[in-house]
């Protein structure tokens, strides 16, 4: 059941206050501030443990004006807002002066999006009457799981606290399961002129997509690319060493590991040998993407000392997912030879 009018209001003033609220999105569950208060972004920092050049995502309500927040809108960017919010896509764009630099990390930037989980809408929209702006990272510790669940936010941070403090969390909304289950596309228009649209984070919405309202591919992230949120080589990733192989191979290192005596958790999508524990997905992208971080995280419960994951096709579609799983088992080869 969604949270009633009052207990969206109180978190509302939370917010207003400079506390942190957790609450749903269609992606993740976000850890929220007032995207202008300074310590309040701070403190969301200090919850995650998150280093301080590393910029979050600004959530906007439904109807509110971008432009506040920016230089300039392009046409590219009122062309991607038009057609994909609300919804799981962030655009990065120049910062208005106005606006501190606590949100983009220090940069000349910021990203900016629209949710459409209902939850988030109704927070936004309580939120200085739909002014306002919510900074609004995953709701877990730096480089863990993402939470897709508010039990997930609770696992990571505890029960809320009334008072507000420097990196306590206040409030959690629950608005049941994220619909989509992986973070928002980012894509970057602060470097129109010199560079396109550059495709910083993959994720529900595609390149192609994108392409389709653009006239033009996104290219890959350079060298000059701004910093964005889930673009470090290890990220997404459990407590548990976690290592991607295709089904060909996991087979058989998976009977190795049993017959050693080793304790294996394994998240699948096609006939394996039986593990020690084991979650299976759906072969297919949208439903995978829904269920992997709860996956993720209940097999990080199961007491294994190595968790298998299958790793997905490589078409289009799984470009978000394979992302996320590639950062999650990030130097898969290295931590294998522990344990064979």
């Amino acid at each position: 059941m969604n949270p009633s009018a009052s207990e969206i209001q109180c978190a509302a003033q939370l917010l207003e206050a400079g506390g942190l609220v957790a609450f749903p999105t269609e992606t993740v569950y976000g850890l929220g501030a007032d995207a202008e208060n300074p310590a309040a972004v701070a403190s969301i920092y200090a919850a995650k443990g998150r280093p301080a050049n590393h910029p979050v995502i600004v959530h906007l309500a439904p109807g509110a004006d971008p432009g506040y927040w920016i230089e300039s809108m392009p046409s590219a960017a009122r062309n991607l807002i038009d057609a994909f919010w609300p919804g799981p896509l962030s655009l990065i764009l120049k910062r208005a002066a106005r606006i501190p630099d606590a949100v983009s990390g220090g940069q000349d930037s910021i990203a900016l999006r629209c949710p459409s989980h209902p939850v988030a809408q109704a927070l936004l929209r309580a939120f200085r009457a739909g002014r306002g702006g919510v900074a609004a990272p995953s709701a877990n510790k730096f480089g863990r799981v993402s939470p897709t669940t508010a039990q997930h936010v609770r696992d990571e941070f505890g029960a809320p606290q009334p008072a507000i403090g420097h990196g306590v969390l206040n409030c959690v909304l629950d608005g049941g399961a994220s619909a989509v289950g992986i973070e928002s596309t980012i894509l970057d228009l602060s470097r129109l002129a010199s560079h396109g649209p550059v495709l910083l984070r993959p994720g529900h919405i595609s390149a192609d997509q994108i392409a389709a309202v653009l006239g033009r591919q996104p290219s890959l992230p350079d060298a000059t690319a701004p910093r964005a949120s889930g673009s470090l080589d290890a990220h997404y990733a459990p407590s548990t060493p976690v290592a991607l192989l295709h089904a060909e191979e996991l087979a058989a290192v998976l009977n190795r590991l049993l017959h050693a005596g080793r304790r294996v958790a394994l998240i699948h999508y096609s006939d394996l040998p039986a593990a020690s524990a084991s979650v299976r997905l759906a072969a297919e992208p949208d439903s995978y993407a829904h269920a992997l971080y709860a996956a993720l995280r209940t097999m990080d419960q199961a007491g294994a000392e190595l968790m298998l994951v299958e790793a997905p096709p490589n078409g289009p579609e799984w470009r978000g997912v394979n992302d996320r799983l590639r950062r999650a088992a990030h130097d898969s080869l290295g931590i294998l030879r522990n344990f064979i």
